[in-house]
């Protein structure tokens, strides 16, 4: 999927909305604990409820890992519906990789050739060299960690290097890698301040914006520094959506929380243009 394609479904549907597909067995349904593959039963109800309010779905790879062969089977077949029912939808994988050279290569291969995403979230740390290999897929695209919603982000990506914090020369020297023109960021929304310095120094790139919702992360406040032109914002929200509830209308009530969402972003995107 290019950047235009994504783009145009955010028209579409007047939504920047990426649902996190972070299935806890201990959170769903009880009663789906009796389906062959319980995660896909529950990822595919989801998927069909809320497909027409959002944009992108975005799966916690370790909540997949943690259950072995059964949870990577259930992510496999959760990313072949997703690209056999609703090609138009724009897939994450969150899995937060990064590693030498060959071994990023690998990565790659395993998340946008055999599952087939469309993006991977990746992790800086080790630099270029580590980074470069995803983007070197053509139409796939790196989301780079930049700065998180989590506590614990205070203890290197804010601190100063120098006169600049950390997180901005992540930002910066991030530009210069070869293919930057497929890398998004990851902003956390508790953080809503900060945007408007990363718009600065990313001015055109996508952000993927954790912490709405349970987090509580304001999208207003959000949307009031990390807005573009071409919108140029991924919300995700992940368990105030699919755990909106424990019953057997866990679909519809998932529905309903993602379509308020919506529509909060369709007011928002009306009252800029």
């Amino acid at each position: 999927m290019t950047i235009e394609n994504l783009i145009s479904e955010i028209r579409k549907k007047n939504s920047f909305l990426c649902v996190g597909l972070d299935v806890d067995l201990d959170k769903i349904p009880p009663f789906l604990l009796m389906e062959d593959d319980p995660i896909f039963s529950f990822n595919k109800a989801i998927i069909d409820a809320t497909h027409t309010f959002t944009v992108a779905y975005k799966p916690n790879t370790a909540f997949y890992e943690a259950y072995g062969i059964k949870g990577w089977k259930a992510l496999e077949k959760t990313i072949k519906y997703l690209n056999t029912a609703y090609p138009e939808i724009f897939t994450i994988a969150d899995a937060k990789r990064g590693d030498i050279g060959n071994t990023s290569t690998r990565y790659a291969k395993a998340f946008f050739d055999d599952l087939g995403f469309d993006s991977v979230t990746v992790a800086p740390y080790m630099g270029r060299d580590s980074v470069e290999p995803f983007l070197a897929f053509e139409n796939k695209h790196t989301i780079l960690l930049a700065l998180t919603s989590n506590e614990g982000a205070a203890d290197f990506q804010t601190l100063k290097n120098g006169k600049e914090d950390f997180y901005k020369q992540v930002l910066r020297i991030s530009k210069t890698w070869k293919n930057s023109e497929n890398l998004m960021y990851v902003a956390g929304a508790t953080k809503a301040e900060y945007l408007a310095e990363i718009r600065e120094l990313v001015p055109h790139n996508f952000l993927l914006v954790p912490g709405i919702g349970a987090q509580g992360g304001n999208l207003k406040e959000v949307c009031k520094y990390g807005l573009t032109e071409n919108v140029g914002l991924l919300i995700n929200s992940s368990r105030s959506i699919i755990y909106a509830s424990n019953n057997s209308d866990f679909a519809e009530a998932a529905a309903n929380e993602a379509a308020k969402m919506q529509l909060e972003m369709k007011a928002i995107l009306n009252g800029i243009h």
